[in-house]
């Protein structure tokens, strides 16, 4: 550590160092100041930007409410122009897509959850999967709804396997797999899922075969 016996040589070393470090100094502080200012730019623009999002929302759900379809439909794609990286417009998409199945444009709504599954949002990605699946069902695309849920990974899935078992359970009762159903019924009840009409499916594809087994009983 230099040690100064005037002031006059502590001012020249100032000016020595300063020739040397002045210009990266006035840049680190103005990059700095820079990076406070965009921080608290960007932090207040997303607040405000979430509030708004929030409001709309609201708005959505009470015309969804009161049956203003039309209405709703407005809003729902007012939320995916205005503020599509907010969770609200996934959850507008969900209420959309809904509406369009009410009004029996299942293409529309099929293309609409297929965005929010795409998301980053891994909850909302398996919701919207799983109504996707749905819409196969109803659409007679009994294959593509297998593929769907085979490609799916488990990692990301977990707390919705019994969800998948059960689908997977419906899309082979469609397509008169009955023993491959009833393992996937068994295999989503196994894993503590419960669902008000899965052990009703599973009695019923085991009510034939009891009734069978009876009829060839040996008459005693």
């Amino acid at each position: 550590m230099e040690i100064y016996d005037t002031e006059e040589e502590q001012l020249e070393a100032f000016k020595r160092w300063w020739k040397e470090n002045g210009q990266s100094t006035i840049v680190g502080l103005v990059l700095g100041i820079a990076i406070i200012l965009g921080w608290n730019y960007w932090r207040d623009h997303n607040k405000v930007q979430s509030e708004q999002a929030s409001a709309l929302y609201s708005q959505l759900i009470q015309a969804v409410g009161a049956n203003k379809k039309d209405s709703a439909e407005k809003l729902a794609q007012r939320m995916q122009e205005q503020f599509p990286k907010t969770e609200y417009a996934a959850y507008s998409g969900l209420l959309q897509a809904k509406l369009k199945v009410q009004q029996g444009d299942l293409a529309a709504a099929q293309q609409i959850l297929k965005k929010i599954a795409s998301g980053s949002n891994k909850e909302l990605s398996n919701i919207a999967k799983i109504r996707q699946v749905r819409l196969m069902l109803a659409k007679g695309e009994y294959e593509q709804g297998l593929q769907l849920i085979n490609d799916i990974d488990p990692a990301t899935s977990t707390s919705f396997s019994g969800n998948y078992d059960e689908l997977v359970g419906d899309l082979y009762v469609a397509l008169d797999r009955l023993d491959q159903a009833r393992s996937s019924y068994q295999k989503a009840l196994e894993s503590g899922y419960r669902s008000p009409l899965l052990q009703f499916k599973i009695d019923d594809l085991t009510a034939p075969e009891k009734a069978e087994a009876q009829s060839v009983e040996p008459v005693k």
